[in-house]
């Protein structure tokens, strides 16, 4: 294993013997691993705790608990998360299948052999690299594993990314509509850089109550047991967080003091933990407007708001729409074992005009149910459009007249010209102020600036 690839893994040696302890942290320092120590079961405890090594040489034979019985505690708790080779100089047939039922990934025998260890070493790392890539691609089987679309736009912006990713360790921040690729950017920086190798780690924000996500952002401890979190599972990779928006006040308070001080306790817990990983969110508007309300932290903001990078609506780069339209036609026959159907000249060019709303997101919805749903090999124009129903207009800003009769118009169409009537007034009515129309209207702010996004409302037209 070579020293760039080997220096971003930290390996945890407990042993009760000194030399060693010593002399094995030494020749893994040498082949360029990042070593941790302890000499007792207390100690390994700890530095599990503390450090979350990505690999164990533990020892069977210690003084006061033995390593057989460590590894139980761990395997019985679920806190473990990384290979465990186990190092005996007195092993037998049933110590090594008690190890390995309890999870251990190898047994090596003493006096050790250094040749033997590092072998173990490479495949225990690479073992567990292995299963940390297939629980991502689990969780992303329809995303594409970079940004799809040969445009101007998409052309800059997967250049900036790579720029990002190889050149900047600073935190990033994507900005951009509901369904536009946000996430898609955030995986292919987490590519780019020198984290490549740890994990991506992705939680919505908004998706949680603010105690839960905190626990679930940080981690937990109560009465000696460990409940690991987020920033855990992202050591050495990459934590993603979407709609950051939504983070409480506490939560943005805990955040900001873990970026500034490069340390996080866990909740509940008191022991300081190193930050070695990356952090990449995401907002649908700018974090500005929030700070200016008292919504957000203006330090975190500023600590967040290092290297921006926005990411258009597809609505703004059409051209990439057949592109697009292919790549999902593709991968759904692959992974459903569809019928293979394409998308005739007339029924891409509809698309490319059609205005998006959901962006990116409705695109590969629509391409699974035409696939799900359609006969015929080609996709034409007229099953689209029967799919989509009547095209949402484009609405203009400003409160416009209601249209003689709301029955007269499809439903979708119907509730939206509506919806956008509606805040349009309400709008008017608080002079353009957002904080003041959430209230109003009953609507959390995020979900209130994602519907004027897609009604393409600007409250900005409204202050007065």
């Amino acid at each position: 294993m070579s020293l760039k690839v080997a220096e971003k893994y930290r390996i945890l040696v407990v042993d009760d013997e000194p030399d060693i302890r010593q002399l094995v942290g030494e020749i893994l320092e040498d082949e360029g691993y990042q070593v941790v120590l302890a000499e007792d079961a207390e100690q390994a405890r700890e530095q599990v705790r503390v450090s979350r090594p990505q690999l164990i040489l533990l020892d069977i034979w210690m003084p006061g608990e033995d390593g057989i019985s460590l590894l139980k505690s761990w395997h019985e708790s679920g806190l473990l998360s990384c290979p465990v080779i186990m190092m005996s100089g007195h092993g037998t047939i049933e110590t090594a299948v008690e190890a390995t039922r309890l999870g251990a990934y190898d047994f090596i025998e003493k006096p050790l052999s250094m040749a033997k260890l590092l072998l173990s070493v490479d495949h225990g790392i690479r073992s567990s690299q292995l299963e940390q890539e297939n629980r991502g691609l689990k969780k992303q089987v329809l995303a594409p594993s970079e940004p799809i679309g040969s445009s101007q736009a998409m052309r800059e912006l997967r250049l900036q990314s790579e720029k990002i990713g190889k050149h900047t360790d600073a935190v990033v921040i994507l900005y951009g509509e509901s369904g536009s690729g946000k996430e898609v950017f955030a995986r292919y920086i987490h590519s780019k850089s020198e984290r490549a190798n740890g994990s991506f780690v992705k939680a919505i924000v908004s998706a949680q109550s603010p105690a839960v996500f905190m626990e679930m952002l940080f981690g937990k401890e109560e009465d000696g047991l460990i409940t690991t979190g987020l920033l855990d599972e992202a050591q050495g990779g990459t934590l993603y967080l979407c709609d950051i928006a939504a983070l409480e006040p506490d939560a943005q308070q805990a955040l900001l003091l873990t970026l500034r001080d490069k340390v996080y306790s866990r909740v509940g817990g008191t022991s300081k933990i190193d930050l070695r990983s990356e952090l990449i969110v995401s907002a649908q508007n700018d974090l500005r407007e929030d700070v200016e309300t008292g919504r957000f932290s203006d330090e975190l903001f500023f600590r967040l708001n290092v290297v921006p990078l926005v990411i258009p609506p597809l609505r703004e780069h059409p051209e990439d729409v057949p592109e697009l339209l292919n790549f999902y036609v593709d991968r759904l026959i692959a992974l459903d074992g569809l019928p293979y159907r394409h998308f005739s000249v007339a029924s891409q060019n509809f698309l490319r005009n059609y205005h998006w709303l959901g962006n990116i997101r409705e695109l590969r919805n629509l391409v699974q149910r035409l696939l799900i749903l359609g006969t015929d090999t080609e996709i034409t124009q007229e099953e689209v459009e029967e799919m989509l129903g009547r095209s949402i207009p484009i609405f203009s800003q400003g409160v416009e007249q209601l249209p003689t009769s709301l029955f007269e118009m499809p439903l979708r169409q119907a509730r939206e010209q509506f919806e956008h009537d509606y805040l349009s007034h309400q709008l008017e009515q608080c002079g353009g102020n957002v904080s003041q129309l959430a209230e109003r209207v009953q609507m959390e702010r995020t979900h209130l600036y994602r519907k004027m996004r897609s009604l393409n409302i600007d409250p900005k037209q409204f202050n007065k």
